[in-house]
């Protein structure tokens, strides 16, 4: 059934006219007791429910929409546009309507515009079905909240010379995923002239950083298979070939983008670490600090040591960070994530296994309020990695 609903979001997606995706906050799903309010929509996705005008010339703009559910059941439901609060909202979706459940806080959320009126959602609740959701487009998760881009390529003009001359340098198909981390740093750092971000305000840089490689990423995409697609295919066989080479790179790309985005904060930020480090059992965690020599000198003290997990979705697989390191086994383990919200329940379950989140400070208001002071911001695990190695 998972893999149906997936395939289900994907092919509507390809089909519709616009399609928006984002992860469901705490509010979305009913954690908060406000879910009456119903589902916040980005405004910047402000074009899959109202016209420019309609937001303009209203005040307070309601229009009546058919959604069909997982292909399953619809609801009769209301788009709202508050120019008061600059938001916008979808609501009405009846009794016994089974999505809003603190179990689908941080579930992705897909709307499919078919027609002015007639839509499909998804609601995709387990790691597996997110994660093949967002490889199929190309995103991260921080690229959500947003409409979904499944075949434009729109860049400024500065970014696309940059993008331009970075491809025209490459001698092979794709570069790594390091070169490419790097690429996207550098052409960053060429648009806004300010190489301090880093250090003065890394959660905002790590999801720039992100950001800029996605597009990059794209760039390269359409400069190596555009025109083939543009052109057809002779077989089947051709276009499967083909499909299965984009969509392999793509899933590939995501979790090694944020362990060398992650690294260059580090780098920058004067830490001292060792990345995939080998612990006991041939385990390897992302990262470890100070450095691999010191947690295997046992007379290094555990206190001035910890270890940091870098997934970008943590649903369902946050618990493999437990056991990568028996020396720290009793102690907080830190895991750095771009999901957006999870349940109390799990939060609850993470903090029972010692597990600290370290999310983009962004994200921060997607998960339960009443437990958001458990989050650090990456800017806080920074300064106490600094201070664990005397460098504050």
């Amino acid at each position: 059934m998972t893999e149906q609903i997936v395939s289900e979001a994907i092919d509507a997606t390809l089909q519709g006219e616009k399609a928006y995706c984002k992860f469901m906050s705490a509010n979305d799903s009913g954690e908060t007791g406000g879910h009456q309010v119903g589902f916040l929509v980005s405004k910047s996705a402000r074009e899959i429910m109202f016209t420019e005008d309609e937001v303009k010339k209203n005040h307070i703009f309601k229009r009546n929409v058919k959604i069909r559910w997982h292909n399953d059941f619809c609801t009769d439901s209301c788009f709202t546009w508050y120019e008061s609060k600059n938001e916008l909202r979808i609501t009405r979706f009846g009794r016994g309507f089974p999505f809003i459940s603190p179990e689908y806080t941080g579930a992705l959320f897909v709307l499919v515009q078919n027609t002015r009126d007639d839509y499909d959602a998804f609601i995709l609740n387990t790691e597996d079905e997110i994660q093949t959701y967002l490889d199929n487009f190309g995103l991260t998760p921080a690229e959500t909240n947003r409409l979904v881009e499944v075949n434009a390529v729109s860049h400024a003009d500065i970014e696309k010379k940059a993008f331009a001359r970075f491809i025209g340098g490459l001698v092979e198909e794709f570069p790594a995923s390091k070169e490419m981390s790097v690429a996207a740093q550098n052409i960053f750092y060429q648009l806004h002239l300010n190489s301090k971000m880093a250090v003065e305000n890394p959660d905002r840089i790590l999801l720039e950083w992100t950001e800029e490689e996605y597009r990059l990423f794209r760039a390269i995409e359409h400069d190596r298979y555009g025109e083939r697609v543009a052109s057809g295919f002779t077989s089947v066989d051709d276009f499967v070939i083909m499909a299965n080479k984009v969509l392999n790179r793509r899933k590939s790309r995501a979790g090694k983008s944020l362990e060398h985005h992650l690294s260059a904060i580090f780098d920058r930020n004067e830490i001292l670490y060792t990345a995939q480090a080998v612990t006991e059992g041939n385990k390897k965690p992302d990262f470890i600090f100070p450095s691999e020599e010191a947690y295997h000198d046992v007379n290094f003290a555990v206190e001035k040591l910890c270890t940091l997990a870098a997934k970008t979705t943590c649903k369902d697989r946050w618990r493999q960070v437990l056991n990568e390191a028996d020396r720290l086994r009793d102690d907080y383990k830190y895991l750095c994530t771009l999901q957006q919200g999870i349940s109390a329940a799990q939060m609850d379950e993470m903090q029972a296994e010692k597990v600290i989140l370290v999310v983009p400070q962004k994200y921060i208001s997607t998960y339960p309020r009443d437990r958001q002071d458990r989050i650090w911001t990456l800017k806080k695990f920074v300064n106490y990695v600094r201070e664990m190695e005397g460098l504050a």
